[in-house]
């Protein structure tokens, strides 16, 4: 891993924020997910949320420019299901629908713990996530339409949360596992090495501060060692 490529993930991984999230309630269209995902790196979130009752459901690598890869999906059947994840983090629910008590959603602290629940393309968001939501919010329209498209919606959102959250110096101080970093670090600093883990169910070694493998030479033989092939009866 080149010295300026283990600075960048550092750099990442120091402003992912991991109390900030979007939960797509039921967002069906793979490229509109896709889109999101890719807003949400752009803005340092860690992972979303997706309520989807198929669990199949593949993400757009090519309108995720490679989001995907640095952003966790979390998947629910349910949004009851999602919600109880939520208020264990203790996080605010904001939904955004029309309502008599929605607000502007520039109104909102995004300082807090936060979930940003997003509505499908044709219905929005669910009855159950319009009754759990802490506040409703809206984005203020001025033409004739009435919407804006689920991903450019929750990408204004996304941006107002990170505004906020730079004027608050939230952002540069590393708040993830430190496992989960040194997962990171190996698979996207060292992909040819992880995939080969992958493929023997070698255990990923550890990452000096200088981005380079730290393993003992039974690693490296196990490593170097062919893969057995398996006779067929």
């Amino acid at each position: 891993m080149s010295p300026e490529r283990f600075a960048r993930i550092n750099q990442m991984l120091d402003n992912r924020q991991v109390d900030l999230t979007v939960c797509l309630d039921k967002v069906h269209m793979t490229n509109n997910i896709a889109a999101v995902l890719r807003s949400a790196d752009c803005v340092g979130i860690h992972e979303i949320h997706a309520v989807w009752p198929d669990i199949d459901m593949r993400v757009s690598g090519n309108t995720a420019s490679g989001s995907q890869q640095w952003v966790n999906t979390v998947k629910h059947y349910t949004f009851e299901e999602a919600n109880q994840v939520f208020k264990a983090q203790k996080m605010q629910v904001l939904t955004t629908t029309f309502s008599d008590t929605a607000v502007d959603f520039r109104e909102i602290d995004y300082t807090q713990p936060t979930v940003i629940v997003m509505g499908n393309e044709r219905d929005g968001v669910s009855a159950e996530a319009i009754a759990a939501a802490d506040q409703h919010i809206i984005i203020p329209m001025r033409g004739m339409v009435q919407s804006l498209n689920v991903s450019v919606a929750a990408a204004l959102v996304m941006y107002e949360a990170q505004r906020q959250r730079e004027l608050a110096n939230m952002y540069g101080t590393r708040k993830l596992d430190h496992a989960y970093c040194q997962t990171m670090l190996f698979e996207q600093g060292h992909p040819v090495y992880a995939k080969a883990c992958c493929r023997k169910h070698i255990p990923y070694p550890v990452i000096d501060e200088q981005g380079q493998i730290v393993a003992d030479n039974e690693w490296w033989d196990r490593m170097r060692a062919p893969i057995e092939k398996t006779s067929i009866a």
